[in-house]
């Protein structure tokens, strides 16, 4: 019998799987579908990270430049002119930031759908292997 691990992080499945030999049964071919399994989780995950990092990158970008257009506008609102080109600069000047927000509403939810789209396909993937993988296996346990 297998020595009780001391710690979690010892826990070898391996041996204690090994210890009972299923006829059939490819304890190898188990350990690599999972090894493949988590390297597609982690790099879904890192796909996921990725996109969420370009996301809040282009986020401090666009904050950048609505202050640095923020500080313009106040000057131009500030000048004198009169009442009525104050309001039509207004109205220009609102309709002109709903637009720019839209168009980064967009550009970011598509930076967001393009990474979680990638992370998605590549987990699809592995998913096709693996139930080929269970399909192989069970074709040589039929086999024998």
């Amino acid at each position: 019998m297998a020595k009780q691990p001391e710690t979690i992080f010892d826990f070898d499945v391996t041996k204690y799987i090994g210890e009972f030999k299923v006829p059939g049964f490819d304890l190898d071919a188990l350990v690599a579908s999972q090894r493949k399994n988590i390297e597609a989780l982690t790099q879904a995950n890192k796909l996921a990270f990725d996109g969420v990092q370009a996301a809040v990158k282009r986020e401090i970008e666009i904050l950048r430049q609505t202050l640095e257009e923020a500080a313009t506008v106040t000057k131009e609102l500030v000048e004198g002119v009169s009442p009525q080109e104050k309001i039509t600069r207004q109205t220009e000047l609102a309709k002109e930031a709903f637009e720019r927000g839209v168009a980064n509403a967009r550009e970011l939810s598509e930076i967001i759908t393009k990474s979680n789209s990638q992370a998605i396909d590549l987990l699809n993937k592995r998913y096709v292997q693996l139930l080929d993988e269970v399909k192989e296996t069970v074709s040589k346990i039929k086999a024998k």
